[in-house]
């Protein structure tokens, strides 16, 4: 039996020692709650995840308000309702979970020490709002979130330094370089900015996502778990903007961050991306290997999406247009064949 198994008999043993109305249940609850939650993330079994939300609920109802725990289990169960939201897709655990997370930036006031992952949580959730109800409110809220959780600490916290963004009205608190966060909040900024660029259009929130994605990518040499990661958001950057100013550097740039990637990934979204990339380049310029070398990536990205798979259209068609354009321009016998068997 692993340890986590483990951990989780002891529990529930333990619970069976705080009956209702004790005073230690409570904490048993979430502590139960919490090695049901780890076991999820490593299993993926939805069981487990349902029976950490029904002990947190349970736990919440024991922290009324007043309580002094009453933040870290508004926080709990906020996290464990997003998980099974990102695993079930239900709007109803998500829209809980922003509830909650608001509900818990009520009690982290400027100087808690649980502000900043507050203000991070939930603009994560409003992010994911926004994809799947389009409203940009909540778009602009997040962004605004992130902002705050990049840019301020309380007053008189020992990192304390101006502001690093005009369009702050006052001294602030950053995460300053070295903070263990940086990386992923400017990461998370940029990506809530790329959002709002291809909602509205606005230049302005591409060129600065670029540049919150170059900074992210700085902190992130190589040998880094999320080089990859940021090596791709800035590549991706980077090709809307030559695709909406025809700015072929910003091109150029994509395709060596696109093949930085590639070899520290082959997801099926690094291969499709890169092709993209250098579909747009042979479009642009007519070289001749940018095609080829594009078809072999979408018969990759083809080989990752069995059927049944929700993007093997998608891969089928891209393949096909790029043989399709091969055909055109060179007449070649074997892609026509390729095309006939696809």
């Amino acid at each position: 039996m692993s340890d986590l198994c483990n951990q989780i008999t002891r529990a529930r043993e333990k619970l069976k020692c705080h009956p209702p109305g004790d005073a230690g249940r409570a904490a048993t609850l979430v502590n139960l709650a919490y090695y049901l939650s780890e076991q999820f993330l490593k299993k993926g079994e939805i069981a487990d995840l349902d029976e950490a939300i029904m002990l947190h609920r349970s736990a919440l109802d024991l922290r009324p308000a007043g309580h002094s725990d009453r933040s870290n289990s508004l926080h709990s169960l906020a996290f464990c309702l997003y998980q099974r939201y990102r695993k079930q897709a239900s709007l109803p655990d998500l829209e809980e979970s922003i509830t909650l997370y608001r509900a818990a930036l009520d009690l982290c006031p400027l100087g808690h020490s649980s502000r900043a992952t507050t203000l991070y949580n939930l603009a994560d959730n409003l992010k994911y709002r926004f994809i799947t109800l389009g409203t940009n409110a909540d778009l602009d809220e997040a962004i605004s979130l992130h902002q705050l959780a990049l840019d301020f600490r309380p007053a008189g916290h020992s990192d304390r330094s101006d502001s690093m963004r005009s369009h702050f009205a006052f001294i602030g608190e950053l995460r300053p370089l070295g903070h263990s966060s940086r990386a992923t909040t400017l990461y998370n900024l940029a990506d809530n900015l790329k959002y709002r660029f291809a909602t509205l259009g606005e230049n302005a929130d591409l060129d600065e996502a670029i540049s919150l994605h170059r900074s992210a990518l700085a902190l992130r040499p190589a040998g880094h778990s999320g080089r990859s990661d940021s090596l791709h958001a800035l590549a991706l950057c980077l090709w809307r903007r030559y695709k909406k100013r025809a700015t072929i550097p910003d091109l150029e740039e994509a395709i060596t961050l696109g093949r930085a990637a590639l070899e520290l990934n082959s997801y099926a979204f690094t291969l499709n991306s890169l092709a993209e990339y250098l579909m747009s380049r042979f479009v642009n310029l007519g070289t001749k290997a940018d095609l080829d070398e594009a078809i072999v990536l979408y018969r990759s990205w083809l080989d990752l999406c069995p059927a049944g798979h929700p993007d093997r259209s998608a891969a089928l068609c891209s393949l096909i247009d790029s043989l399709s354009s091969r055909f055109e321009k060179q007449g070649t016998a074997v892609d026509l064949d390729e095309l006939i068997s696809l």
